[in-house]
């Protein structure tokens, strides 16, 4: 199996190191990741500048095949490593362990989900594993679900292209696992004004998590809250269904007749 692996929190945070030793023996792994943290970058891709791609040597218990940072966002080294730098194109792409959790609305905002999303863009099985934790350092349980799932899924649904989002609660030990819906996340955004040595203002971005009453049973949120591995089957169809049923069939297309 041929396993391409990226993230957003840098080619030499602990989580990739996590996943590439749990993957290293599935088959060929191939890293390419940002030169730093990209965190929260979202969807976003460089247009406006040339990339940097360096190869670079990994660890040597690590096992891959090859690896590469890319001075760009997570998107980018997905992008590059389909169209240029693999030799052969992946099998499944994994995005991650990423430190902290990745549920509800966070996956808009999210690099690791959105590496993921690119690679079922590019036609390619998906998934993206955080770990649900700021803190804990301990990647391990978390990367031996990732290689868990990745084995289930290679014995038939690689037939077909998915993607997930998986949430691991730190700790050993977890009630079990739950297929999910995305749940409902909101920050009260808080700005911290400064100033620098310049005398010129600037602004922090900070958000304290507000708990919203709608993060039922059934929701990632709910899941993680309750010690459960969260996965979430995600697509990339964003358009409101009910809605174009209801603006079909309740006059509103009438208001356009006299525009030429």
């Amino acid at each position: 199996m041929k396993i391409l692996v990226v993230n957003d929190d840098g080619i030499y945070a602990r989580g990739l190191s996590a996943l590439v030793r749990g993957l290293k023996d599935l088959g060929e792994i191939y890293v390419v990741a940002p030169d730093r943290e990209r965190s929260a970058t979202g969807h976003s891709i460089t247009v406006h500048r040339p990339l940097r791609v360096r190869k670079v040597s990994l660890s040597s218990d690590f096992g891959v095949a090859a690896s590469w940072s890319v001075d760009g966002t997570p998107s980018d080294c997905v992008k590059l490593a389909v169209e240029n730098l693999l030799p052969n194109p992946p099998e499944v792409v994994l995005s991650g362990i990423n430190q902290g959790s990745n549920l509800g609305t966070d996956v808009l905002y999210s690099g690791t989900v959105s590496a993921a999303v690119e690679g079922l863009i590019s036609g390619f099985p998906s998934v993206a594993v955080s770990l649900t934790s700021f803190t804990d350092r301990d990647f391990s349980t978390a990367a031996e679900f990732a290689r868990k799932l990745v084995t289930i899924l290679e014995k038939g649904a690689f037939s077909q292209n998915f993607l997930l989002n998986v949430n691991v609660p730190p700790g050993d030990r977890h009630n079990g696992v739950k297929i999910t819906r995305l749940g409902n996340r909101r920050y009260i955004n808080i700005f911290d004004k400064r100033t620098d040595p310049r005398g010129r203002v600037y602004y922090w971005m900070g958000g304290d998590l507000l708990e919203m009453e709608d993060n039922q049973e059934g929701t990632d949120v709910s899941a993680v809250k309750n010690n459960y591995i969260s996965i979430t089957p995600l697509h990339i169809d964003l358009t409101d269904y009910p809605s174009v049923d209801n603006l079909n069939s309740n006059g509103f297309l009438e208001n356009f007749k006299t525009i030429i």
